[in-house]
């Protein structure tokens, strides 16, 4: 990944962060019939190793042991230059699209295994139903139905060899264009204009604070 300096990323917490709050990933395989992508929810398991789970039919199960490329993409929104307060002054400025993505280059490893399964059912369901007022458990369906489901299924362990992240936010710029980039966001509030303006506001804010 093309990753000027501007906007590397190396901090654990940063990365980790980016992948707990946007676990929906693409998994990158190249196959015996060419490059392949693989939508997938992730958990962060440690500091090396990303688990889920995929049907019996993916290409993936067929692929233990394979290197994989995997993507996590968190918010991102185009940059107007008259956000810019220089632009006003220079006419030098030029519009851009600002995002933060994590690649995790790693090893796949296919579990087969029903309590493995079982066990990250309950930890996904309870992460992501925490928040209902009246959250879903598995054990709300039927056993005989959750046992059904899950010979249906396999689980995935990805191995992490390398880890890197990418934060394009605005971080080349001088102060006053990344506050008039984040103000832009907040009046635009379009898409995922909102979550990317705290993000910037975030990472600017660690950067003042380093």
């Amino acid at each position: 990944m093309y990753t000027p300096r501007h906007f590397q990323e190396s901090r654990e917490a940063a990365l980790a962060a980016l992948i707990r709050a946007h676990p929906l990933a693409t998994v990158v395989l190249s196959g015996a019939n060419g490059l392949s992508a693989n939508h997938v929810p992730l958990e962060l398991a440690g500091e090396s190793a990303l688990h889920g789970h995929v049907a019996r039919a993916n290409e993936l199960v067929a692929a233990d042991g394979a290197q994989v490329l995997v993507i996590f993409q968190g918010a991102d929104g185009y940059i107007s230059p008259n956000w810019y307060p220089s632009k006003q002054l220079t006419h030098r400025e030029v519009p851009t699209w600002n995002y933060s993505v994590v690649h995790v280059h790693g090893r796949l490893r296919v579990i087969d295994d029903r309590d493995w399964l079982l066990a990250l059912l309950h930890r996904l369901t309870n992460r992501h139903e925490a928040s209902e007022p009246a959250p879903w458990s598995v054990s709300d369906a039927p056993a005989d139905h959750v046992e059904k489901l899950l010979k249906a299924i396999v689980g995935i362990e990805i191995v992490i060899d390398r880890i890197e992240g990418k934060f394009k936010l605005s971080q080349n710029h001088p102060a006053a264009n990344q506050a008039g980039a984040v103000d832009g966001l907040r009046r635009r509030a379009q898409g995922q204009d909102l979550d990317l303006a705290i993000q910037m506001s975030k990472t600017r804010d660690d950067a003042d604070g380093a």
